[in-house]
Parts: C-alpha cells; structure tokens; sequence
C-alpha cells in the first residue's frame, strides 16, 4: 500500500525493475541500470547515455556516457561485464560522470575508466574529497570519531568500539580513482549526443553534488538530491564539527522548483517518478517537522544529538545506521543553533547539549 507521499507521485514505469545485468529504456537514448547494494539501501540506480563524441584527430566516435558507477565489489564488477557484453550494441564507453564521490556513486569510476580509456567527469571538489578520503586510514572513523560520537552523547560502548576500529571504510569500496578528471560546476553545460544537459550543484549531502537536467527530454537525473521514498543522509562530520549541511541542502532543494512540474526525475534509489514539485515540498516538510519536533523537546529539556535520536528515527537502528543517524542528529541540531532558535554549552559529563536562549526560558 503506498503512502500518502508515494500517492502524490506518478512512476510511469509502475513496478517494472531492470532484470540482472539488464537495461530499461527510460527515454531515447537513455537505459536504467539496478545493482545491488550490501547496506540496508540496498540498491542503486545507474544510467547509461547514448553518446556521439568528436575526438582530438576530428573523427566521430560513437559510444556511450556512463553516469554513476557502484560500489567495488565483485558482484558489481561482474554485472557491468554482462552489461558490456549485452547492453552497449556493440560501442565503447565514451566518459564516465558522477553525480558526487560516496561510494555507491564513485566506487567503480576508476576501474570503468581504466577498462575502457574514458575520463571521469565530476565536481572538483568531490574529486578532491574522494582521492583524501582514499587515503584515510581511520575511514572517518579512530579515535576521533569516536570521541566526537561521544562529545554528542553517543556513549554506548559497543558502538564506539565499532567506530574506533572502522578502518580504510572507504577505499575498502571504492577503486583507485583516476590520477586526472574533466571538472564539472555549476551551470556547465553538457553535450551528450547533441543534448544539452545542465548541472545543477547541490549541497549538504555530499561536497559538491551534480544533477544533470535534459531540456530537451525534459529529465533530471537528480542523484541522491530528489529521492521519491526517503531523503538523502545529511550529516556532520568529525572532520567538519561546525557544519550546517542542512541548510545548505533546504537551499539545494529549492532551486528544484525552477524546472518544470512535469520533469521525468531519474533517482538514484527508488523508482522513476513524476511530481518534482510535490516531491522538493515533501522533503522540505520533512526536515520542519523534525526541527518542530526538536524545539518542542527543547522546551522542557537541553538536548544532545543522542537524545533527539527517537525523535528522527521510529526504527532501530544498527551499528552502521547509527554513525549516518548521529550526523543527521547534529545536523538538525546545528540548522537550530546557526538560527540562534537554541544555543549549546558543554555539561559537567562532557557532552555538548543544545538548549533555548536563557532569555526564552
């Protein structure tokens, strides 16, 4: 039964899924791709362009531009054998572009490019951030993660183990990336087999993350930005203690209203749907109901992000969930803080706790 939510939307594909190492056509020119994930998100959605390119000598190649890529592992490794071996009509992969540098998008980028000569195409920033964090032997994890779970109120033994202990996370799923890149910003514009496709940089989710919108075909290829069932982790970070990521992201999704009502949205999870417009609300709802629901808190006690868990997540949450969990915490959190709607101070435990001005009290 869907829900409310899901009823405000149209999936013009309705539950039809790309098989195993399989294609939909979603448009002319454009096939969806579905492979697995071994997280509790447990898929993700790929695109292949048909593409026409001229290269350095004037010669027309003809081929394919890959968006997004899976993590490396290798199941992932072995789909994308079959989709070369039954999906690209006999053409080469001319580019590779991804939207931003979390594994799930990046992982696979380097070995695709090395597999086929094409170049990797994405923000500067997502570049940089991936090839540090491919070098990150705490993977964002150490001792400094875990004290910084613990500066927020995250005291549970087991999993500040967990965290002090999470090692080369992200290299352990992402490929070596390319030593060069074509870099991609904001209002770039993109010829793909003589289309235009506009990036349109978002944030709060990831550094520097790029959607990619056809006029022509009236498309968005939103990434993790406009997702129909859930929305995107946005989180601070041990190395960014002072971030304010949702802001950034409420902004980011507001510049969605600017594209048309009727734009067919190409997911990164989920299904291919219709109903931008009701969707960029929905997510925007989403986020205020849960700053409601942290103020009304407030009211009566100081808060740290550990404590305002239950009001963001009804779930249990795993070991795993409750790093992405923490961050989203905090991130709300800080949204209120920059506001000045609460202010902080550390308590004589050591944790950082969020509260009204002393003037409101």
């Amino acid at each position: 039964m869907k829900s409310s939510h899901e009823s405000a939307l149209h999936y013009p594909l309705d539950d039809t899924l790309p098989g195993l190492a399989e294609t939909i056509e979603v448009a002319p020119g454009i096939k969806w791709i579905r492979m697995s994930l071994p997280f509790a998100l447990d898929h993700i959605n790929l695109w292949l362009l048909r593409d026409r390119q001229v290269d350095m000598h004037g010669e027309i190649r003809e081929g394919w531009t890959i968006v997004d890529c899976c993590v490396n592992r290798s199941e992932a490794r072995q789909q994308w054998e079959q989709i070369f071996a039954t999906q690209l009509e006999g053409l080469p992969v001319l580019r590779i572009i991804v939207t931003h540098m979390h594994p799930d998008h990046i992982g696979l980028a380097g070995w695709l490019s090395r597999h086929w000569d094409a170049p990797l195409w994405i923000s500067a920033t997502d570049y940089n951030v991936a090839r540090v964090a491919m070098k990150d032997q705490d993977g964002f994890g150490g001792e400094s993660g875990a004290d910084f779970y613990s500066l927020h109120g995250q005291r549970n033994e087991e999993f500040l183990q967990h965290v002090r202990t999470r090692s080369s996370y992200y290299s352990s799923l992402v490929a070596p990336i390319p030593d060069t890149y074509h870099r991609i910003m904001d209002g770039f514009d993109i010829d793909i087999c003589g289309r235009n496709w506009q990036c349109i940089a978002g944030y709060g989710h990831a550094p520097e993350h790029m959607a990619l919108f056809c006029p022509d075909l009236n498309l968005l290829i939103s990434g993790d930005m406009v997702l129909p069932r859930i929305s995107a982790n946005v989180s601070v970070h041990s190395s960014e203690p002072e971030a304010n990521p949702l802001q950034l992201f409420l902004t980011s999704l507001q510049r969605y209203f600017a594209l048309p009502m009727d734009t067919y949205v190409l997911p990164s999870h989920g299904k291919p749907f219709t109903g931008l417009h009701q969707r960029i609300q929905q997510l925007l709802d989403h986020h205020q109901e849960h700053l409601n629901g942290i103020m009304e808190a407030a009211q009566t006690q100081s808060l740290s992000a550990a404590d305002i868990l239950p009001i963001l997540f009804k779930r249990q949450l795993d070991t795993h969930q409750m790093t992405f969990a923490m961050g989203e915490a905090l991130a709300h959190l800080h949204y209120l803080w920059f506001s000045k709607q609460l202010e902080r101070r550390v308590d004589q435990k050591g944790v950082l706790r969020f509260q009204l001005p002393a003037m409101t009290q």
